[in-house]
């Protein structure tokens, strides 16, 4: 998780939503990222979904089974859909995002019955640093 709030303060520092995520397989980190979406103007380059690209490139397969994603905030429906498409094996996540999550806010998104993969989903790794991190970057973008 310290490598993802790295890629969080990263995205910071580029004027983005300071969140990051790191994908490991077998304690070994494959991809990591910090949110993109104002610099490549792409509403989809949410950390997770550019570290799920980036480690199906490198381990040249669609599923990330046995794979492991680290998030500084809980992810959106979106990439609890592709974490759950990728067949992400567990999702630990930092800070809840009450007003855009998708795994324990929002819409649940595996909760549905129409969802195929559950991740193995852990909350609270390094909580009061992600949150403090978005909290500072948002009262900044206010002043």
């Amino acid at each position: 998780m310290s490598v993802a709030l790295a890629e969080a303060h990263n995205a910071a520092s580029r004027g983005e939503v300071p969140i990051g995520a790191v994908l490991a397989k077998d304690g070994t980190i494959v991809a990591s990222a910090g949110n993109r979406t104002r610099e490549l103007k792409d509403p989809t380059a949410h950390a997770e979904i550019l570290v799920i690209r980036e480690a199906c490139q490198i381990l040249d397969n669609e599923r990330l089974t046995g794979c492991d994603l680290y998030v500084t905030l809980e992810p959106c429906t979106m990439c609890a859909a592709a974490i759950s498409f990728a067949r992400i094996r567990r999702l630990y996540y930092g800070a809840q995002d009450i007003k855009g999550g998708g795994v324990e806010n929002g819409a649940r998104f595996y909760a549905q019955p129409t969802c195929l993969h559950i991740p193995e989903v852990y909350s609270g790794f390094k909580e009061t640093e992600a949150e403090v991190l978005l909290k500072e970057f948002f009262r900044h973008k206010r002043l």
